[in-house]
């Protein structure tokens, strides 16, 4: 994974507030169970937990919700460090599935390698207790 962008901007307030959201998530990341585990100036982790409900027909966790996670660390990174008010789309992602994800959680870190007043290119590595299970990149309108 390349070094991290240090961006001009970082506000540790919302990063708090963020990394704190918890049961204030709504939509599809709340019934995913999704929980931001660790928020930094270019970096932010997030996990959720392997369900009988997230599984495909064959038992394993479902390529969607693997890709739900990497599009929710996507952007929300991005937050603590664009200016308030603004907000951060994603435009495009490609996601490599590694391995299959059967039982345990599912961790996906976020990177920003790329930042400019409009855009932003993160990647983001997802692991399945430890083991690569995903490896993303893509880029958010701002």
């Amino acid at each position: 994974m390349p070094r991290p962008v240090i961006p001009e901007r970082y506000d540790a307030e919302t990063a708090t507030a963020m990394a704190q959201l918890g049961d204030g998530l709504e939509g599809l990341p709340a019934y995913l169970g999704i929980r931001t585990t660790h928020m930094g100036p270019a970096t932010m982790t997030a996990q959720l937990e392997v369900r009988a409900d997230l599984l495909n027909p064959f038992g394993t966790l479902h390529g969607g919700v693997i890709s739900a996670l990497v599009d929710h660390v996507l952007g929300a990174v991005l937050y603590p460090v664009i200016e308030h008010g603004r907000w951060a789309a994603t435009t495009e992602f490609k996601v490599n599935l590694l391995a299959a994800v059967r039982e345990g959680s599912v961790e996906a870190r976020s990177t920003i390698v790329s930042l400019t007043r409009r855009t932003a290119v993160v990647q983001v590595e997802v692991d399945n207790d430890g083991r690569p299970c995903g490896l993303a990149q893509g880029t958010v309108l701002i």
